[in-house]
This record gives C-alpha cells, sequence and structure tokens, in this order.
C-alpha cells in the first residue's frame, strides 16, 4: 500500500514537472510582455504628456479655455450621456428576451447585436449619410421640415448609439444565460411583480455585469472618432468632438494644443481602465465570499 503511495506521489510530482514552466521561459514570457506594454502603452502615454506639458503648465491649461475646445468637451459629454442611457436600457431588454424567453427571430436579435463590431465604424456613419443626408433617401422630407441629423449633434448621437449598444447587452447575455431563470419563476410563484423580480432578484445578480458594459460603453463612446467623423462635417465649434479636435489641432501644427486635449482623452482611458478593475476585483471578491 505504502508502494503505491510513494509511486502515485512520484507520477504526480512528475506531471507536476511537467507542467511547470521553466524559469527562463516564465521570465522571457514576462519580459516580452512588459516590452509590449512599454512599446505600445507607456511610452505613447508618456510622449503625449511629455508633448502636452513640454511649453509648461500655463499653456497646457489654456488649450482648454478656447472655445472650440470647450465645445468640443461638451458636445463629447453630450453625446456620452445621451447615448450610455439608452444602450443600457436596450442592453437590459436585449439580454433579458434572449436569456430568458424562446421566441422566433431570436437568433437575428443576436446577429444585429454583433453588427457594429463586424461594420467598420466609418461605413456606418456613411449609412446614416446616405439615409440622412441631403442628398439621402429621407433627406428632402427632413430639409422641408427644417430637421437636420447630418452635419449635427443628432447625427453625432445617432453615430454613437450605433457602434456603442452591444457592450451592455454582451455583457449581461452570458451571465443572464448561466444564471436561468429559476429564481424568477420563483419570485412570481410567491407573488412578487414583474418590475419587483427585477429589481430584487435579477439587477442583484446582474450588477457588476451591468457595471463592467457600462464602464466599456462610456469609453467607447468618448472615444469614437470614425463613425463620428463621416456624420459631424467638422465643423469647428458646433459638431467636433474631442477626437476630432485633437485630429483638426494636429493638421494645423498647433501640437501642443492637440496632445493637450489628447493627453484628457488618455486620462479618461485610465480612469476607465482603474474602474475597469476596481469592478473585476470587487465582483471576484464577491463571488468568493458567496461560494459555499
Amino acid at each position: 500500500m505504502t508502494t503505491g503511495v510513494l509511486s502515485l506521489d512520484k507520477g504526480t510530482s512528475r506531471i507536476a514537472s511537467t507542467v511547470a514552466e521553466p524559469v527562463l521561459v516564465r521570465l522571457a514570457l514576462i519580459l516580452v510582455s512588459l516590452t509590449f506594454l512599454g512599446l505600445f502603452l507607456f511610452v505613447p502615454l508618456a510622449a503625449i504628456l511629455f508633448e502636452a506639458l513640454k511649453h509648461g503648465l500655463g499653456t497646457y491649461l489654456a488649450s482648454f479655455q478656447e472655445p472650440d475646445a470647450i465645445a468640443a468637451i461638451q458636445l463629447t459629454l453630450l453625446a456620452t450621456a445621451i447615448a450610455l442611457p439608452l444602450n443600457v436600457v436596450f442592453g437590459l431588454s436585449a439580454a433579458w428576451a434572449i436569456a430568458k424567453f424562446e421566441f422566433w427571430g431570436k437568433q437575428v436579435l443576436i446577429t444585429l447585436i454583433d453588427l457594429p463590431f463586424s461594420v467598420s465604424p466609418v461605413v456606418a456613419g456613411l449609412i446614416y449619410v446616405l439615409l440622412f443626408g441631403l442628398q439621402g433617401a429621407l433627406g428632402p422630407w427632413l430639409a422641408a421640415h427644417d430637421i437636420k441629423i447630418i452635419f449635427a449633434v443628432p447625427g453625432i448621437v445617432l453615430a454613437t448609439i450605433f457602434v456603442t449598444f452591444p457592450f451592455v447587452a454582451r455583457e449581461l447575455i452570458p451571465h443572464m444565460q448561466a444564471q436561468g431563470k429559476d429564481e424568477e419563476e420563483a419570485a412570481l410563484v410567491l407573488g412578487a411583480t414583474g418590475w419587483q423580480t427585477f429589481r430584487r432578484v435579477t439587477l442583484p445578480s446582474i450588477k457588476w455585469s451591468l457595471l463592467y458594459g457600462v464602464i466599456l460603453c462610456n469609453a467607447r463612446a468618448m472615444g469614437e472618432f470614425g463613425a463620428v467623423s463621416v456624420v459631424s462635417g467638422h465643423i469647428r465649434g458646433e459638431t467636433n468632438t474631442m477626437p476630432l479636435h485633437v485630429e483638426i489641432l494636429y493638421n494645423e501644427y498647433n501640437y501642443v494644443a492637440a496632445f493637450a486635449v489628447a493627453s484628457l482623452l488618455a486620462l479618461l482611458s485610465l480612469v476607465t481602465l482603474a474602474a475597469k478593475s476596481l469592478v473585476e476585483w470587487t465582483s471576484s471578491v464577491e463571488q468568493k465570499e458567496n461560494r459555499p
């Protein structure tokens, strides 16, 4: 019996030694990862900050006091503030329908949710131009009723909504499918209304996935360039978001102002990354605490 145990231990240790990577291999993998991050993340961020602050803090802060910069920041925040809650409502509704019910066209709905991932944002912006532009399908009717969508704020909001609407739904669907619907059915049997079931049963279990999707959606909305560039018309002070404003300043060789606004976008990205990491950590801690 003892011999069998010893042979089992030797076999286990032999398997562990073959699975474990040598120290040099692990160090090489870590070095490659850190080099990649340094070249493609830290070096660009350092370059942005260096160029933005090259002429001093006063010049850097003055770049945000220009009317065009203020308008670009306000428009970015406005488009994000409109797109985000709409995408949350759509994401919750779509995830609830897909995960909890069986219906005709379910696979079509899933495919449509993934559409912005497969279509170039530039193509999406062009579609809006072909629909709502002056020479588009609905252009004459919109012009007759003095409704302006393309080269105006509504077009930017529509483009932002299109490129960001999969994020919340795509984070919620797998979680709600894994959760099943037993708890909701039990709550309904006990007399809870649909709203009470959602608020007290479903929402607490999906809160971290929902927050994670909101963070990703918010980051994409603030940094979107392609679709917004097509529908904006690049009208300074009116339809330029922060990414478009950076492009215009850079093309005009106003490097300090361009890198200053770019640094603000980079700062927002870092805040988003920190929030994402915090949500992941908090979610993992809560799962460990609730594990039996």
